[in-house]
């Protein structure tokens, strides 16, 4: 693949294209042992060797991370007003990245950041019933009714304070009335004195604050939410929050999966 040298470096982190400009007309790099003052210069990715400040920088297709999300970030590539999740990326990391899917700014857990766009394709499409599990503590004690209709299949109703934007025929999809597909909810603590249940969640899809509404359909609502797997990856639960790596060849490979 050939690329502009500009974007070639942006591509693995340096700076921005504007910023990078800069740094090749100073004469920070070069390219196949020579100095090179042309953003515009085109690399061969697979041949071309370019280095900055005497650092060679390879370039790499595509990478896969994974990261724990914290609490009061938002799944996103950016927001001038809050945190995001790839403010807590080092900037040497190339700047194409995206998180796979959304994460509720107040949860926490799992999320795999990439490049790979059509692998994100493929785990979040609904016709691939791509398992996600969660960690949910939730309000009240859970009975077998509540595991039944789980599993049965829950009709959620439209998200809601958010009616009115229904009515009003805005972000329709994404706060409308929908049938849950099948999911499983496995019991792991009921604190009776604190009148709380400690539960395991496995869907297969990802509709907008899916888990919560859920629970509020039976009316448990949620206090705690973790996701600790997506498809065969599990979350490593060694990283603190805030903490990302990147995935082993054996995690891309089940990934991939």
């Amino acid at each position: 693949m050939k690329l502009r040298l500009d974007k070639y470096l942006a591509d693995m982190g340096l700076g921005t294209r504007t910023e990078i400009k800069e740094f090749i007309k100073k004469g920070f790099v070069t390219w196949n042992g020579e100095i090179v003052k042309k953003p515009e210069q085109k690399v061969d990715t697979q041949k071309d060797r370019v280095f900055y400040h005497g650092i060679e920088i390879p370039y790499h297709t595509m990478e896969y991370y994974m990261i724990n999300k914290p609490a009061g970030v938002l799944t996103a590539t950016e927001d001038k007003r809050q945190k995001t999740i790839l403010d807590f990326f080092d900037h040497s990391i190339r700047n194409d990245l995206f998180p796979v899917g959304r994460l509720d700014k107040d949860a926490e857990g799992l999320l795999l950041i990439t490049n790979d766009g059509a692998l994100a394709h493929k785990l979040l499409s609904p016709k691939n019933h791509i398992p996600k599990r969660y960690f949910v503590i939730v309000s009240g004690i859970i009975e077998q009714q509540d595991m039944d209709a789980f599993a049965k299949g829950l009709f959620i109703p439209a998200y809601g304070k958010e009616k009115q934007k229904i009515e009003q025929k805005k972000e329709t999809d994404r706060f409308a009335a929908f049938q849950a597909m099948p999911a499983k909810m496995k019991i792991l603590f009921l604190d009776k004195e604190k009148k709380q249940s400690h539960v395991e969640i496995q869907i297969y899809e990802g509709k907008f604050h899916q888990i919560k509404r859920m629970c509020q359909a039976i009316s448990k609502p949620v206090i705690y939410l973790k996701r600790i797997s997506m498809g065969n990856l599990e979350l490593d639960h060694s990283l603190k929050l805030g903490e990302y790596r990147a995935l082993t060849e054996e995690e891309i490979n089940n990934v991939r999966k």
